[in-house]
């Protein structure tokens, strides 16, 4: 099989299996193997095939993790779009800590209640909160929407 076969093949791999992940990553890596695929197929050696590969998937990767570096700076919710969306508590796992199951998007989730919300605290199952962040796996959830 020719050399650039192989390369584009593997580059459509990675592009594809990116369509699945959504990082990014595997997109550049994939396109990084395509460059691979054109230097083959215009006769260069290997060592070159490979270096016009690393070369165009490391400058990838560093612009997508400067790309991440912008949009996710320090204090930044990853979710941003469910700030301020309100959940039901479905039940307390430890009231006294502040820890509870929520129903949001049509599940159950982690939810911690924010140091210091006394109103929430006092919240009965059924009753109504609002995200206020995302903590891990876990929302930081008040009484008080967020920006009102």
């Amino acid at each position: 099989m020719q050399e650039y076969l192989i390369w584009t093949i593997l580059g459509f791999v990675l592009v594809i299996v990116e369509l699945m992940t959504g990082t990014f990553y595997l997109l550049v890596l994939g396109v990084g193997a395509l460059a691979g695929a054109v230097a083959a197929w215009a006769g260069a050696p290997f060592l070159v095939q490979v270096a016009a590969a690393g070369v165009l998937a490391s400058i990838g990767s560093w612009i997508v993790q400067k790309w991440h570096a912008t949009q996710h700076k320090d204090g930044d919710q990853a979710n941003a779009i469910d700030v301020g969306q309100s959940v039901i508590v479905a039940r307390w796992v430890n009231q006294p800590e502040g820890m509870l199951r929520v129903k949001y998007r049509g599940t159950e989730w982690d939810a911690r209640v924010k140091p210091g919300d006394l109103a929430s605290a006092a919240v009965a199952e059924g009753g109504m909160l609002y995200i206020l962040a995302q903590d891990g796996q876990c929302w930081v959830v008040g009484s008080q929407k967020p920006g009102a």
